[in-house]
C-alpha cells in the first residue's frame, strides 16, 4: 500500500509529546529554512574550477614531491 508510511508517520506524530511535537516541527523548519545553492553559486564554481585548471595546465601540472 502506497500511504503506509505516511500513516505511520501520522501514528507516530499523534503518540509525541507537545514539547516532542514542537521539537520535531522546530526541526522540520529548520530543513526547508537551510538556504539553497544558487545559480551563482554554481557559476561562480565553475568559474574557479577552469581557472585552478589552467593554472595547473600552464604551470606544466601538478608535481608530486616526495
Amino acid at each position: 500500500m502506497k500511504n503506509s508510511p505516511k500513516i505511520a508517520i501520522q501514528a507516530s506524530l499523534a503518540e509525541l509529546n507537545s514539547l516532542q511535537a514542537e521539537q520535531v516541527l522546530d526541526y522540520i523548519k529548520g530543513l526547508l529554512q537551510k538556504p539553497r545553492k544558487t545559480r551563482d553559486y554554481y557559476e561562480f564554481k565553475r568559474k574557479a574550477l577552469n581557472e585552478i585548471r589552467q593554472a595547473l595546465n600552464t604551470n606544466g601540472g601538478l608535481k608530486m614531491t616526495a
